[in-house]
């Protein structure tokens, strides 16, 4: 039976992507599919054949990327809550309730707590999609949280403190009053764990990442399936890419570097990046859509570009050195490309901890990677054999088409 499905994405390009490849999969199966946005994506939505519903401007992701809090390590969560989650509660319940009918069933990523509500309140069968394992608790390896390694070594009752303290001091501060208010507007009872148990669909949690990624945990909601990365890039500008693997063709394979497509003011990772690479005489790609960033004066060997599929240039890269975002880091291991994960905030530290883990890389925070220390990390990486050989052995793991075909399934389920 055909379904009227409706996906929701809050965040950047890196989160939007999987839902892209996701809601191109579903309409594949013949199903109708719409995906809930903000404005700055609307082109590349309808680009992909999907109907483009809007929830925030351009100017609200604007905004949010300039704020300078944005991948500050204590004051990340607060930006985003109240730019990125708070705003869209009220406004995605109302888009699902003015679009419900009888074959309807919503997933939705992470933040889309308005999702939640419209579950809970109207009976709409609601699939939950995470694409990174650190937002899903766990008292057994957490992974790594900031500059903290929550894995099995830290004991329960430190984990149990630290999730307190993050509950009560971030998560019920900054979304619980609005969240809150929202639910009596509708008669619905206060709720507590907005984090640790309500951010999960009780019918279906999807992660889309492979247990070797990210082994699942005796804890884990027990409606949680994991599916496999899935991956998508767009095909860009034509004359920039034709710019881009002409440049690959100039000399041998350089390191990508990039700071993600939301970043905004890496100015010192790039300037350590591009002193370390001229100093070591290793030609660099430079990918960004916010120029003012990039040193002003590039040496030979260095050139930015805007975004650039990474699926069309990263198997030809030696490396990358990014920020540790969750898209990014899918495409590389594709491409058999080793990583150096320069992490600021959020899931970036986990996913830099799990790539360490299983020799995919190496990781070093913004604040480490300065001198000396930038330039021993990108050496490193490009000297080490042992990387190389596990990146090739980990790339034919990933499998776009088996991880969507799994994912529409289950969602194919709620209907």
């Amino acid at each position: 039976m055909a379904l009227d499905i409706l996906l929701a994405s809050i965040g950047s390009s890196g989160d939007l992507h999987p839902v892209i490849e996701l809601g191109r999969a579903l309409r594949a199966r013949g199903h109708s599919v719409a995906l809930v946005a903000n404005e700055i994506f609307s082109e590349q939505i309808g680009g992909n054949g999907l109907e483009f519903v809007q929830m925030g401007s351009a100017d609200d992701a604007r905004a949010m990327m300039s704020d300078p809090r944005l991948w500050h390590p204590r004051k990340g969560f607060r930006c985003i809550a109240e730019g990125g989650i708070v705003p869209y509660i009220g406004r995605l319940y109302r888009i699902i309730e003015e679009r419900r009918g009888p074959r309807t069933v919503v997933a939705a990523s992470t933040l889309c707590l308005g999702a939640r509500v419209a579950q809970e309140k109207l009976g709409i069968p609601t699939a939950t999609l995470h694409l990174q394992p650190c937002v899903i608790r766990s008292y057994f390896d957490n992974g790594k949280l900031s500059w903290l390694n929550m894995g099995p070594g830290m004991p329960r009752p430190v984990k149990s403190a630290l999730f307190w303290f993050m509950d009560t001091f971030y998560v019920e501060r900054f979304i619980g009053p609005e969240l809150g208010s929202f639910r009596a507007s509708l008669g619905l009872p206060p709720i507590r764990g907005i984090f640790s148990a309500y951010l999960h669909s009780p019918q279906l949690v999807l992660g889309l990442f492979p247990e070797w990624f990210a082994p699942p945990q005796p804890d884990w909601p027990a409606h949680t399936h994991l599916t496999g990365f899935l991956l998508h890039d767009d095909g860009g500008d034509a004359e920039v890419r034709s710019e881009a693997l002409a440049f690959l063709d100039e000399g041998p394979p350089p390191l990508l570097v990039t700071p993600g497509s939301a970043a905004m003011d890496r100015t010192e990772f790039f300037r350590h990046t591009v002193n370390a690479c001229t100093k070591a005489g290793i030609r660099a790609m430079l990918i960004t859509n916010h120029a003012a960033q990039l040193p002003r004066d590039l040496p030979e060997g260095i050139k930015a570009f805007p975004y650039v599929p990474f699926s069309s240039v990263l198997p030809r890269c030696a490396a990358i050195a990014y920020h540790g975002g969750i898209g990014t880091l899918a495409q590389a291991v594709r491409a058999g490309t080793p990583q150096l994960v320069v992490s600021n905030a959020h899931d970036q530290p986990d996913n830099g901890q799990r790539i360490e883990r299983l020799g995919l890389g190496l990781t070093v925070s913004t604040g480490r990677f300065r001198g000396r220390a930038a330039a021993r990390a990108i050496s490193g990486l490009l000297g080490s054999g042992d990387i190389r050989r596990r990146c090739r052995e980990f790339a034919p793991r990933i499998d776009n088409a088996a991880a969507s075909r799994r994912a529409c399934e289950l969602i194919e389920g709620l209907g």
